[in-house]
């Protein structure tokens, strides 16, 4: 992705969520403009819907939590969903809403998120589950478990999250954006090979570790993440074999 924020940040997704005003007794949620790349499943788009769900959730009335995962699995399998919901209207007309920003940005291989909430905490997570409805099926398929762990989540809102999300245990942007890509490239393979054999991974895994290996030459200092990122690599290729 190319676009850049004016801090010159790198703009990996953005959301706009649009909802009715402070003072307004009713309570609507339409959405705006939206970057979210989403494949490979969960790509920047699912990490970023998953963390406002998980950064606005515990602002919400205990009582809403079940609707919420309720309404996840509606939008996961296509179902019509009967407005309002969750004490909400949700809407295509933006005229009189006022509007929360969210963006997850990248600086080199740093990941942050920008939340700019103007509303109700309630209207970020719709808006969040909403964005999942526009999705084609396939994608709304792979990104609904997201958006589960995503509100199950209790824990800070930062690399921790990510890699829960993202279910990899590497935070490089080219591993997240597309993690067969990154993993062919880190072991060594042609990326627009066929995919290689579980042995052909298994060999050049081992291979590339004693390279790696301060033992064998390597820098130490740099040795424990070449090792990581050789480990993720080869769990990446060997998933779902």
């Amino acid at each position: 992705m190319s676009d850049h924020t004016a801090d010159g940040n790198q703009l990996l997704a953005e959301l706009e969520v649009w909802h009715t005003r402070p003072a307004v007794p009713t309570r609507r949620v339409a959405l705006g403009h939206l970057v979210l790349p989403v494949d490979p499943a969960p790509g920047f788009g699912g990490l970023l819907l998953g963390s406002v769900v998980a950064a606005h959730l515990d602002g919400i009335d205990d009582d809403l939590i079940t609707d919420v995962h309720r309404l996840i699995t509606e939008v996961e399998r296509g179902a019509r969903i009967v407005q309002p919901r969750l004490r909400h209207r949700f809407q295509v007309d933006r005229h009189g809403l006022a509007v929360s920003r969210h963006r997850l940005l990248g600086d080199g291989d740093d990941i942050s998120f920008d939340f700019d909430t103007a509303g109700t905490n309630l209207a970020q997570v719709l808006g969040a589950i909403y964005a999942v409805e526009r999705l084609a099926p396939e994608h709304r398929s792979a990104l609904a478990p997201v958006m589960q762990k995503a509100a199950r989540w209790r824990g800070p809102i930062g690399a921790g999250l990510i890699a829960h999300l993202a279910g990899s245990n590497t935070l490089a942007l080219e591993a997240l954006a597309d993690p067969r890509a990154w993993a062919l490239e880190i072991l060594g393979f042609d990326v627009q090979s066929d995919d290689p054999s579980g042995k052909e991974i298994t060999a050049r895994f081992r291979q590339r570790m004693r390279d790696v290996h301060p033992d064998h030459g390597g820098d130490e200092f740099d040795a424990a993440k070449a090792m990581s990122d050789l480990a993720e690599a080869r769990r990446v290729l060997t998933a779902n074999r």
